[in-house]
C-alpha cells in the first residue's frame, strides 16, 4: 500500500509533510486543468452491496460505482483498490492496459480518502472476491486530510462524537446504527399512518414551556422583543389540535431540556408524542405494545432483542402492574396502608430514601419506585396508576382520586414512554397549574406555569383522550444495542474543546 493512514505514533512533522504533498497534488491537477472540484455530477449506477449480493445477475455487465477509496495496492502495471459507498465496500482491479498510460499514472497518485468513481465490468478474482474490472477511474473530490488508522487512530470516543463524519467513514458499525435509526423512525411513521394518525408540526419557540417536568432553555426573540423558551414537550399544542377536531395526531421532533449529560440524557433529544380522541391509557398501552412489536419485527426481523447480553422478548404480552404493587413487590412497603404524609416520611427514613420538605406522600411513593423498582424492570412492563402529585396533566382515577390514569413503559430498567388518560377538565387543570406554580415559587425549576391559552382551549371542550410520549433515542439504543445515547445521536452535545 503506497499510502498510509495516520497513526497516533507518527511524528507531527511527517503528518505535516503528507498534508503538504496532498495539497501539491491538488495544485498540479488544477494546473493541468483537471481540478476535481469543478466536477458537478457522476453517473453512479449501482452500490457495492447490490453487486455483491447478486453477482450472477451482474457478472460481465458494466457498472459505475462511486465512493471513498479506503485502500490501494500498486503492483506495477496492475493494481487493486477498495471503494466504500453507503452500502459497503467493493474491490476494483485497475490496469495500465485498460486505463491507458496517462490515466493509470493519475490513478497511482490517488490518496487514501479520495472520493472516486469507477466504471467497469463485474467479475470474480481467483480468490473468489467480487470485483470491478475498471475501464475508467475518475477523481471526484480530493481528500486533503489523512484518515485515521482504523484500529489505532479512532479509539478516542470523544473525537468519534465530535467528528462523526470520520466515525462514519471508519466504522461500519456506526454507519449501520444510523441507517437502522432511520429505519426505526420510518417504521414508526408507517405504523401510525396505518392506524389513521396524522403527522403534524408544532412550535419549538414558545412563551410557556409546559407539558413536562423539566427546566427549559431561555432565549430572546429580537423582532418582537420578547423572551421565549425552547420547548420541553410537544403536549400542549398537540392537545389543542385534539380540541380542534384532529382526532389522531402525532409529532416526531426535537425537544430541549436544560439538564445534565449522561449515557441516557442529552439536552436536545428526539421525542414522539401522539394523542388519540375517545380512548384512554389502556388504549395507549395496546397501541404501544403493538407498535414496539411491529418496529422490532420490521427493522430487525425478530421480536426478541438483545441489549448488552440481556435478552428481551417483545413478542410476549407486556406485564401490567400498578406503581403501588411494584413498590410492594420490590421493597416490601405497601403504600395502600400508608394514610398520612407523616407515615410516608417515617417509612422513607426507615428505608433510607431521601426526600425534600416539599415532597408529599405521592412524591415519596415515586422515590421508592425509583430506588427499589426501576432496575428490576428488564422485560417490557407497563407501570400504571401514578400518584397525582407527580402527574399534573392526567385524569384522576374515579375510584381513587389520589392516583391518576397514567403509565410508564419500562425495558432494561429504563423508562421508554409516558402515557395518560389526558386531563380534559379545565377547572381541575387550572388548580393543577396553581399547584405547579406553588412548587415553582418554592424553587422547583422543573415545575410548570399556567398556560391561559391552553386552558381556553380546554374550556371549548376536549374529548376523552389518550396521549403518550416516547423517547425515540432510547428506543434506538435498545434496538441497536448501543451503550450510550451519544452513540445514536449523529451530533451529540459536547463541551467545547477550548
Amino acid at each position: 500500500m503506497d499510502n498510509e493512514r495516520q497513526n497516533n505514533n507518527q511524528p507531527e512533522q511527517d503528518i505535516g509533510q503528507l498534508l503538504k504533498v496532498r495539497r501539491e497534488k491538488l495544485a498540479d491537477l488544477q494546473a493541468q486543468g483537471k481540478d476535481p472540484f469543478v466536477i458537478t455530477k457522476y453517473d453512479q449506477t449501482h452500490h457495492a452491496a447490490d453487486i455483491k449480493a447478486d453477482f450472477d445477475a451482474y457478472e460481465g455487465k458494466e457498472v459505475s460505482v462511486a465512493g471513498r477509496m479506503m485502500s490501494k495496492r500498486i503492483m506495477g502495471k496492475a493494481s487493486f483498490c477498495n471503494l466504500q459507498d453507503l452500502s459497503g465496500n467493493i474491490q476494483s482491479y485497475v490496469t495500465r492496459d485498460d486505463l491507458g498510460e496517462e490515466s493509470y499514472a493519475s490513478f497511482k497518485k490517488l490518496d487514501i480518502g479520495d472520493v472516486v468513481g469507477v466504471k467497469g465490468t463485474v467479475f470474480k478474482t481467483k480468490t473468489g472476491e467480487t470485483s470491478i474490472h475498471a475501464t475508467s477511474v475518475t477523481l471526484l473530490s480530493k481528500s486533503l486530510q489523512i484518515l485515521p488508522e482504523k484500529f489505532h487512530g479512532l479509539t478516542n470516543t470523544d473525537m468519534r462524537y465530535r467528528q462523526r463524519y470520520v466515525d462514519l467513514i471508519m466504522n461500519e458499525e456506526t454507519k449501520r446504527t444510523f441507517i437502522n435509526r432511520s429505519k426505526i423512525i420510518n417504521a414508526i411513521r408507517r405504523y401510525l399512518d396505518g392506524q389513521g394518525f396524522m403527522e403534524v408540526e408544532t412550535p419549538m419557540l414558545v412563551q410557556n414551556a409546559g407539558g413536562a417536568a423539566a427546566r427549559p432553555f431561555d432565549t430572546h426573540f429580537n423582532a418582537l422583543d420578547i423572551d421565549v423558551k425552547l420547548r420541553i414537550s410537544l403536549e400542549l399544542y398537540l392537545k389543542r389540535l385534539i380540541v380542534g377536531g384532529l382526532e389522531k395526531v402525532y409529532e416526531i421532533g426535537r425537544v430541549f431540556r436544560n439538564e445534565g449529560l449522561d449515557t441516557r440524557h442529552n439536552p436536545e433529544f428526539t421525542l414522539m408524542e401522539l394523542y388519540q380522541a375517545y380512548t384512554d391509557y389502556h388504549g395507549m398501552m395496546d397501541l404501544t405494545e403493538n407498535m414496539f412489536r411491529h418496529v422490532a419485527k420490521e427493522v430487525l426481523g425478530t421480536t426478541t432483542i438483545t441489549y448488552n447480553g440481556v435478552e428481551m422478548d417483545l413478542g410476549k404480552p407486556f406485564e401490567r402492574i400498578t406503581m403501588v404493587d411494584a413498590v410492594k413487590k420490590y421493597s416490601g412497603v405497601d403504600f395502600n396502608e400508608i394514610k398520612t404524609l407523616e407515615e410516608a416520611r417515617a417509612v422513607a427514613k426507615e428505608h433510607h430514601v431521601e426526600y425534600e420538605d416539599r415532597h408529599l406522600k405521592g412524591d415519596i411513593l415515586n422515590l421508592f419506585f425509583e430506588e427499589f423498582v426501576e432496575e428490576h424492570l428488564i422485560q417490557p412492563t407497563f407501570v400504571m396508576d401514578h400518584p397525582i402529585e407527580i402527574s399534573p396533566l392526567t385524569k384522576k382515577k374515579p375510584e381513587n382520586p389520589e392516583y391518576v390514569e397514567r403509565f410508564e413503559m419500562f425495558m432494561n430498567g429504563w423508562e421508554m414512554c409516558n402515557a395518560y388518560s389526558e386531563l380534559n377538565d379545565p377547572i381541575d387543570q387550572r388548580e393543577r397549574f396553581k399547584a405547579q406554580e406553588a412548587l415553582l415559587a418554592q424553587g422547583d425549576e422543573e415545575a410548570n406555569t399556567t398556560d391561559e391559552d391552553f386552558l381556553y382551549a380546554l374550556e371549548l371542550g376536549m374529548p376523552p383522550t389518550g396521549g403518550i410520549g416516547y423517547g425515540i433515542d432510547r428506543m434506538v439504543m435498545l434496538l441497536t444495542d448501543s451503550a450510550s445515547i451519544r452513540d445514536v445521536l449523529l451530533f451529540p452535545t459536547m463541551k467545547p474543546i477550548d
